[in-house]
């Protein structure tokens, strides 16, 4: 008989290119044999129509997975579980677990994969970043599994929760290298290694800010690939560095093969992100090969084994963009690196076992 798993905290499927998106596409597609999978799918990403994807059903539920809604999507996905009396719920993130307290009442197995210290982005006010705190407590207690993405995360909630948590980063060996075609190259007026690229969420805390004003100083493309509109930081950025020659401020690309396309032909990547574990974007960048320069945090250095270029100022981003870009052997040597970091720690088959592994489990 297969175990029966909610997945519960995520926009839903079908996943788009985000971490989590990835992960419930390798769950769901790789376990369907032994797991009977319940998503649960904001109604704001569902597919009209669309009741099952790789075998998993989809629950669609009409609130937003993010912001404040997010706090009742989580509430009754995870309250109609137990009701329907599934084995095991995959918590994806902390925003609901003040509802676990309910769930672990009735004894079901309670996995929370607790993502980065969410309470410390910064678009979050001191309310929010307070009730961020108490639920992500609430969670460590009340669930049977913690995962923590990162060493540095596990670390932390040792030493926070005195809790252990079981290590499990992403896999990043979906992505592939594409021949730049020549329409992507007139669209967005680039050239193969001709330009540096990043994409993330147009986020305070992505250091999307230093990034912009370090290239409006330095003489080498930029393409950054983000929600621009959905914030009114974002609109702003836009509408301030669009006019420079060299910026390419692209909205969201969800077909992965054209962003491996423009991901993959660039010169270097960038990734500006100071609060999270092990970044999926980052994960990604290395998978392909590409030299990266990310932002000096203990994350971003424990996910790239500090192999890495790293900056902390837009001074230190100006000195390692010139010394990539003087230094062929150096920018080789990184890219060599990344990939061989991304073969060991971040191939999806290992992704999906382990957490197998933790479903079966008694």
């Amino acid at each position: 008989m297969k175990i029966s798993v909610s997945i519960i905290g995520s926009n839903g499927l079908p996943g788009r290119y985000g971490g989590w998106d990835q992960l419930m596409n390798h769950l769901t597609k790789n376990l369907k044999n032994t797991i009977s999978f319940t998503v649960y799918t904001s109604s704001h990403n569902a597919v009209r129509g669309l009741t099952h994807f790789n075998d998993a059903k989809i629950r669609v539920v009409n609130l937003r997975a993010n912001g404040i809604q997010s706090i009742p999507y989580d509430g009754f996905s995870i309250i109609e579980s137990v009701f329907k009396r599934q084995d095991v719920l995959l918590i994806l993130g902390v925003s609901g677990c003040i509802f676990l307290p309910f769930a672990r009442i009735f004894s079901k197995k309670i996995i929370l994969n607790i993502d980065g210290a969410e309470w410390k982005r910064g678009k979050w006010n001191w309310f929010i970043k307070s009730f961020l705190k108490i639920s992500e407590a609430i969670g460590v207690l009340f669930s049977d599994i913690v995962i923590a993405d990162n060493e540095v995360i596990k670390n932390y909630v040792f030493e926070k929760y005195g809790k252990q948590s079981v290590l499990i980063a992403y896999g990043g060996d979906h992505v592939r290298r594409i021949s730049m075609s020549g329409k992507t190259s007139n669209e967005y007026r680039i050239s193969p290694k001709k330009y540096a690229f990043t994409v993330c969420r147009i986020e305070p805390e992505n250091n999307i800010e230093l990034i912009l004003d370090t290239f409006s100083k330095y003489d080498l493309i930029l393409v950054i690939i983000g929600n621009w509109n959905n914030s009114n930081f974002g609109i702003e950025l836009r509408a301030k560095y669009k006019s420079f020659q060299n910026m390419r401020l692209l909205d969201p690309i969800y077909d992965q093969d054209r962003l491996d396309e423009v991901r993959g032909n660039c010169f270097l990547y960038i990734h500006g992100h100071s609060v999270g574990g092990t970044n999926p974007s980052l994960v990604e960048a290395m998978s392909l090969a590409l030299p990266c320069i990310t932002f000096d945090v203990s994350y971003n250095k424990e996910t790239t084994e500090s192999k890495a270029l790293y900056f902390g100022n837009s001074q230190e981003l100006l000195n390692s963009l010139t010394l990539l870009n003087g230094d062929e052997s150096l920018r080789n040597k990184i890219a060599e690196d990344m990939f061989e970091i991304a073969s060991r720690r971040y191939r999806w088959s290992n992704i999906v076992e382990s957490y197998e592994g933790l479903f079966a489990s008694s």
